[in-house]
């Protein structure tokens, strides 16, 4: 297919943070039924939603009580649930989520789920942050996911997720195994990262000729209070060009029409694929 409709939905966490994970999450995934309908009424092919989309951004804290929130991939009831809506709208479903491989051992994961409600596989978060605020590496493994692309009913799709944004081989890496869009789910507060939000993406999809959409959560969650979550989700083309975005405080389904025409369109016209000089580039890999 060459026109895809995307659909990206962007939510405040709907619970106090003192619940139980398995009420936080139940709680969570009833407030995305509305939306996942209207993306569904509105002819929707690709939806995604936010970084642990179920769940608070807990990674302010290092309180063990979290690891409760992982489930199982694609068993867990979250992937369940979402494997049924995929079949049943004929709908592509990127399922950001809280993964548990085996006791003891996490993911920051994006499960994906073709349109006929089959599980077409998962990738795990690779750059995983350690700084004053996002203790990450408390609660995630680093991933070495291979830089999968999902050959979908609607188009190859990869997923990156936040913190990888700022790692420019990842994008190229999905790119180069066939990413025509590549979703970026995102819990990322005002700050410095804001400024980079509509810079480093625009500039990875023109750099690599692709779609690329970013997706961020709203709101503020106590009891951390380490800022504004500020929204601002939107679907640049690969001339680095936003051509839609939703508010910067608001749940919000945005929903958007791209043509993966462009894509080919645009690496024909700048051949940086084919320019690219690998053999000059080991400096990148050699481990220092």
């Amino acid at each position: 297919m060459e026109k895809v409709k995307i659909g990206l939905i962007q939510m405040a966490l709907k619970t106090e943070t003192d619940l139980e994970p398995a009420a936080i999450r139940d709680a969570m995934n009833e407030a995305h039924l509305p939306y996942i309908e209207q993306a569904a009424d509105a002819g929707v092919q690709v939806l995604c939603f936010q970084e642990v989309f179920n769940q608070p951004y807990f990674c302010p804290s290092q309180d063990k009580k979290w690891y409760a929130a992982a489930e199982k991939v694609p068993e867990g009831p979250t992937c369940q649930m979402m494997q049924k809506l995929a079949a049943k709208h004929h709908m592509v479903i990127i399922v950001p989520i809280y993964e548990e491989t085996a006791p003891g051992i996490y993911y920051n994961t994006a499960a994906v789920f073709d349109a006929d409600g089959s599980y077409l596989g998962k990738y795990h978060k690779t750059h995983i942050p350690q700084v004053a605020g996002f203790w990450e590496k408390y609660f995630f493994k680093p991933g070495k996911s291979n830089w999968p692309v999902f050959d979908t009913a609607y188009g190859k799709i990869g997923v990156y997720i936040c913190y990888d944004r700022h790692f420019p081989e990842g994008w190229r890496a999905l790119a180069l195994n066939g990413a025509e869009i590549i979703f970026n789910p995102s819990a990322t507060v005002a700050g410095l990262s804001q400024y980079l939000w509509e810079l480093e993406q625009p500039a990875s999809a023109a750099a690599n000729g692709c779609f690329v959409a970013a997706i961020n959560r709203v709101g503020t969650e106590a009891p951390w209070n380490i800022g504004e979550f500020y929204g601002n989700s939107y679907i640049a083309n690969p001339r680095g060009e936003i051509e839609a975005k939703a508010s910067a405080s608001e749940d919000e389904l945005l929903i958007h029409e791209v043509d993966l025409a462009i894509v080919r369109e645009i690496r024909n016209t700048w051949q940086f694929f084919r320019d690219r000089r690998p053999e000059t580039y080991t400096r990148l890999t050699d481990g220092e």
